[in-house]
């Protein structure tokens, strides 16, 4: 390579090689045009066993030097772009699942039972009624641990 570049060869995961020979200050994003135009977004790039995944970075930002080697791996459908973790919803819904329901079931249940304690008090054993405030107490400590 000339003066000011580097050359790195970009490995397949058939174990083909392919030499690149590039700038310090080129991007992940530039090398992915560079030599897989139209597929940018099916390429993966790993090197030093981390996911390149920012595309802004350069490969000096990398500590990519000369004679390095980046693996490549196509996938075989093009990838979502990465979500940032501080999105907003753009809906004012909030999602609901199976799992966010079952707190409420369980307390609705215990209001259900409290009730059948208080009114038909006959039915309940000693140990039933001790069993039953040992549900609720531990109920309430879950309930209060989720939504703190």
């Amino acid at each position: 390579p000339g003066p000011g570049l580097i050359t790195v060869r970009l490995k397949f995961l058939n174990d083909t090689e392919q030499v690149a020979v590039v700038r310090p200050e080129d991007t992940v994003g530039g090398l992915k045009s560079k030599f897989f135009p139209g597929q940018e977004s099916q390429m993966r790039f790993i090197y030093r066993g981390q996911l390149l995944q920012d595309q802004g970075r350069t490969l000096r930002s990398l500590h990519v030097t000369d004679n390095c080697v980046i693996h490549c791996h196509r996938s075989r459908r093009a990838a979502a772009p990465p979500i940032p973790s501080t999105a907003v919803p753009t809906t004012g819904i909030l999602p609901v699942s199976a799992g966010s329901l079952v707190l409420p079931a369980v307390v609705l249940v215990l209001v259900v039972v409290w009730y059948c304690r208080i009114n038909y008090r006959q039915l309940f054993t000693a140990p039933a009624t001790v069993s039953l405030i040992g549900v609720t107490v531990l109920c309430s400590f879950l309930a209060f641990g989720l939504y703190r």
